[in-house]
């Protein structure tokens, strides 16, 4: 490719992220590039876009296109109680210990898909604290997913494998004519679920917990940096940080967080 060739190109494809970002509010700058790229590529052969700037004016004239975009740029690979190590410690350790100093949590899950994560929290509050006053929020930028997930229904063998017989009796029903389980509706009133973009904003602040697992590995380092600094603000102090097994926050102290185990950050004391 010649220069100008490459100039066209790279001209092209940043038209094409401003408009996505216009259409969508998703950044696509703050992905690592040529992950990025390479999977959109893909989507754009796919839906018959000769380049960048023809798959930009098809976004324009189709919000179904937009949807589509949306759709295959988030990751959809969840189940209940996924990385049981986490959810072991959740259980025994980290909940256990933020409900001695309160009756009622107060939970961000970042990045929900499909609900599986929030549910699953939601069910270990219930067995933990059945009578605390418990408040999950729960945010993703696709609409697709959330919407499955408000209803709390349609849930795989596979996405529910990670549920022992006994959960599955007591929190889901199984549908009439499909393989398939519901949520019961008591699990389904503790999570509120939102569509947000967490590289823009937060849900709030004051949580007790948050979740934000398996999604940072995809930003550029400045994004990842960014986001750090907007999920610890939105901790209550002593509250914690869960990341996906394989992320590794760098130099927690600066941003005010204390090391509690693989993955597991706690903000450090201050005014509540």
């Amino acid at each position: 490719m010649t220069a100008l060739a490459t100039d066209l190109d790279s001209a092209s494809y940043g038209h094409f992220q401003r408009v996505v970002n216009r259409l969508t509010g998703l950044d696509l700058t703050a992905y690592r590039q040529g992950q990025m790229r390479r999977r959109l590529e893909v989507l754009r052969a796919r839906v018959g876009a000769t380049d960048f700037i023809a798959y930009a004016r098809l976004l324009e004239r189709d919000p179904q296109r937009v949807q589509e975009l949306r759709d295959f740029l988030t990751i959809k690979v969840t189940e209940f109680f996924r990385d049981t190590p986490h959810f072991r410690r959740l259980a025994t350790d980290v909940l256990p210990s933020l409900l001695a100093v309160r009756r009622s949590l107060r939970v961000w899950s970042a990045a929900c898909s499909v609900g599986a994560e929030p549910y699953s929290l939601a069910i270990l509050l219930m067995e933990l604290a059945p009578g605390g006053a418990h408040r999950i929020i729960a945010t993703d930028v696709d609409r697709t997913a959330l919407a499955r997930a408000r209803r709390g229904d349609d849930y795989s063998a596979v996405e529910l494998r990670g549920v022992v017989p006994e959960r599955l009796a007591r929190f889901f029903v199984p549908a009439a004519e499909t393989s398939t389980w519901a949520l019961r509706p008591e699990v389904k009133r503790l999570v509120e679920f939102r569509e947000q973009n967490l590289l823009i904003e937060s849900p709030g602040n004051a949580f007790d917990l948050i979740l934000c697992r398996n999604v940072v590995i995809y930003f550029t380092d400045e994004a990842k940096r960014a986001l750090y600094e907007r999920l610890t603000a939105a901790l209550r102090p002593r509250g914690v940080l869960l990341l996906g097994a394989t992320e590794v926050l760098p130099r927690p102290s600066a941003l005010g967080l204390a090391v509690e185990g693989p993955s597991l950050y706690r903000r450090l004391s201050g005014q509540d």
